[in-house]
């Protein structure tokens, strides 16, 4: 698929010297679900709102459809709604009025048959007329993703938009993601709830202390990236692993009643057939065992955890 941004060398390093962003390069795919994910600080908010034309890179280049953000920030940011962490909405309007003026502010004509859609697929049709002052917080967050698709933009920035959210609006915010994604629109969200971004991203890029570490197909990542767990219930409790079994990095758990063995899903060998047989040998029998794949979750915290 032909990209619809792109990111190059793009670097933001602000006045005292903090580096944000150190030559990021990024392809974003038309039509995709891109998961963008890294720790508190890593340079997630910079690289969204840089891209938004809302900060000014040091240097580098960023194109959204083929406008430059700088050259041509109005064609650029016709094209993006975003939906940014922080609610910040004018209390005494109503819900339908601040959602068509943000349409307005794009140069878009009225179109009430558009915003009752929209509003209707964020269950905020029947409030419509009611004062953002009147709503919760998981309302108000609705009409921040209104407001974001009140222009009909073709990419859709969500900014951590679900967190301290109720389940149901996770729920319809998902499943109005899968719709736009249906029409051909591109979604960059950034989440903490991973299991959400393994459930509808395509792709998965981590970014930490400002730098790209990976961008790939979520599903070649779990792969590639991804380890089992073999998690072996006792007969009977140890307090500890004995020396015949130290080259399998035993992982000892649950009072002393379970062992937790991690092998290589893309290994030639796993290694399991041996550890029983040398479980056995060292004295410890067996009452149970279960196994597990490792998440995205796993894999992320493998990616961005400093070294020992």
């Amino acid at each position: 698929m032909p990209s619809i941004v792109s990111v190059n060398d793009l670097q933001k390093t602000y006045d005292s010297g903090f580096e944000a962003l150190k030559r990021i390069n990024l392809e974003i795919e038309e039509g995709e679900i891109l998961a963008l994910l890294g720790p508190n600080g890593a340079g997630k908010t910079t690289l969204i709102s840089t891209i938004c034309g809302i900060t000014r890179p040091t240097s580098g280049t960023v194109t959204v459809g083929g406008h430059d953000v700088i050259d041509d920030f109005r064609g650029a940011r016709q094209m993006i709604g975003l939906v940014p962490q922080e609610i910040n909405l004018e209390p005494f309007m109503k819900v339908q009025n601040t959602v068509a003026f943000t349409r307005g502010l794009f140069g878009k004509k009225p179109d009430p048959a558009y915003l009752q859609d929209i509003l209707t697929r964020l269950s905020l049709w029947d409030k419509r007329d009611a004062k953002v002052m009147e709503l919760s917080g998981g309302m108000k967050r609705r009409v921040l993703i209104a407001k974001a698709l009140s222009h009909g933009p073709r990419i859709l920035f969500l900014d951590e938009p679900t967190a301290g959210v109720d389940v149901e609006l996770r729920k319809d915010m998902w499943e109005t993601v899968a719709a736009l994604k249906a029409d051909g629109v591109t979604t960059i969200l950034t989440t903490h709830y991973i299991e959400e971004a393994e459930a509808i991203a395509d792709r998965v890029a981590v970014i930490n202390k400002g730098e790209i570490l990976l961008v790939e197909d979520k599903a070649d990542l779990m792969v590639r990236m991804g380890k089992k767990r073999l998690t072996i219930a006792l007969q009977h409790p140890t307090d500890q692993i004995p020396d015949a079994l130290s080259r399998y990095e035993l992982i000892l758990g649950n009072g002393g009643e379970t062992l937790t063995y991690t092998y290589d899903t893309e290994g030639e060998r796993t290694g399991i057939t041996a550890l029983l047989s040398d479980l056995s040998a060292a004295g410890l029998q067996m009452r149970d065992l279960q196994t597990g794949q490792s998440s995205l979750e796993d894999i992320f915290v493998d990616l961005v955890k400093d070294p020992a």
